[in-house]
């Protein structure tokens, strides 16, 4: 970013998301100041680009969460739009290396570049460089990626950091056997909390909403709108409280049997719910 004149004997500009400055006189000129002169700390100039940083850190979480949000769904992206994003840093560094998958869904790539004719390029699992243009992509749900240790193995070895949780991301398979009339799952529950605050407090953190008495996470799975939801007790509750059980919901917000919750709505579920779990209350000492 080009550096701009404030003050007298000064210039500022935006470096690594933070306001840094320079004297433009004197033996240090040109040099970058390790702190911001007193002379500029309410310079208008100063101001601005402080609520422009603000501005670019919300920007950035906006790409990542929508990012994810394709991702979690395994919603087809157009081509095109992911062209028309790229240039722009923010949405760069949140698609940049994420796998994709388009016209073959067994063809998994990682994404390194989409040019303004609306073509990627992309890493496939031969460590090849190839151009695909297909008219959509998806951005698989890792439980959906076949070889999924595979996949995480050879991108070890191509040194690929994600800035969503994609291919690392935890998964959770849904058991063969399943009771037909079951609708919610216990594994999680009673994870002890010393308040209901804290529990809700906990799930806000990891990105969950909070609405009444659950901790929701809605997914789109195999075309359909699911809402897993886990109960973390009446609001205004200030009380000890434990979390509850896990279950899934659809758009009429009936409880869907176990039998009928796709591959990706369980694993988010779960993940929801062990992660809730994992800020409980541990004993320790003779009596835990």
């Amino acid at each position: 970013m080009a550096w701009l004149a404030a003050g007298e004997g000064y210039e500022i500009a935006l470096v690594e998301g933070r306001v840094a400055a320079r004297s433009v006189t004197g033996r240090t000129a040109g040099r970058q100041l390790k702190t911001l002169p007193k002379a500029l700390k309410d310079h208008p100039e100063v101001d601005r680009l402080r609520r422009l940083a603000e501005w670019l850190d919300r920007h950035e979480a906006a790409c990542a969460a929508q990012v994810d949000g394709w991702m979690v769904s395994s919603l087809p992206v157009p081509t095109e739009l992911l062209a028309r994003v790229w240039p722009d840093e923010a949405w760069q560094s949140a698609l940049r290396d994420v796998a994709v998958v388009g016209d073959d869904p067994d063809e998994v790539g990682f994404l390194r570049d989409a040019t303004a004719s609306g073509e990627l390029k992309v890493v496939n699992l031969d460590g090849e460089t190839v151009r695909l243009s297909p008219r959509t992509v998806t951005l698989p749900h890792p439980v959906l990626l076949p070889d999924l240790d595979d996949v995480r193995e050879f991108a070890a070895e191509l040194g690929i950091v994600q800035r969503i949780e994609q291919i690392h991301r935890a998964t959770w398979t849904k058991p063969d056997e399943v009771s037909a009339t079951a609708t919610e799952v216990r594994d999680y529950a009673g994870g002890v909390f010393p308040t209901r605050f804290s529990l809700a407090a906990r799930a806000t953190a990891l990105g969950y909403r909070v609405s009444g008495g659950y901790a929701t996470c809605k997914v789109r799975d195999s075309g359909a709108a699911t809402e897993a939801v886990v109960w973390i007790g009446e609001p205004y509750y200030d009380d000890e409280t434990t979390t509850g059980a896990l279950s899934w919901h659809d758009d009429d917000g009936r409880a869907v049997p176990l039998t009928k919750v796709g591959p990706v709505a369980w694993s988010e579920g779960m993940r929801m719910a062990a992660a809730l779990y994992a800020g409980r209350k541990i004993e320790e000492g003779g009596d835990a």
